[in-house]
């Protein structure tokens, strides 16, 4: 008797450590999200044009996945989906199809500051976004 309980007790601890292992990605993912979640704004300066203030939300949920909006609050606009989004520390990109931007940029060390470009209408401008929640 005592010789079948060891196989199936070393059978057990197996399976469980194979579904720790599996588990990992997934905890990898929602803890690099967590840095990146947050509120954030920026000043994108055209120029001749106004200046433009810019307020970026993310979220990030518990499977890792990000989500987000973006608000104009000169214009009076805002919950503008983010369609695409990822983040690698310490790389930030993010897309929105209803105004057809893209931003890419680069999280500081102590996730409070991103700098990085806004493309969009054919235009590159410098836009530096710092955490405000």
């Amino acid at each position: 008797m005592k010789k079948l309980l060891l196989p199936s007790l070393a059978l057990c601890l197996g399976f469980m450590l194979i579904c720790q292992l599996r588990m990992l990605p997934r905890i990898a993912l929602a803890a690099d999200a967590r840095p990146i979640a947050g509120d954030w704004e920026g000043t994108l300066n055209p120029g001749a044009q106004p200046k433009k203030h810019v307020v970026v939300h993310i979220s990030a949920e518990q499977d890792g996945s990000l989500s987000g909006t973006i608000d104009y609050p000169d214009q009076d606009t805002s919950g503008i989906a983010i369609t695409a989004i990822t983040y690698k520390d310490p790389a930030l990109h993010f897309e929105s199809n209803p105004n057809l931007c893209v931003y890419d940029g680069t999280v500081n060390q102590d996730d409070t500051e991103i700098v990085g470009t806004w493309k969009q209408d054919g235009s590159s401008l410098s836009l530096t976004l710092k955490r405000t929640r």
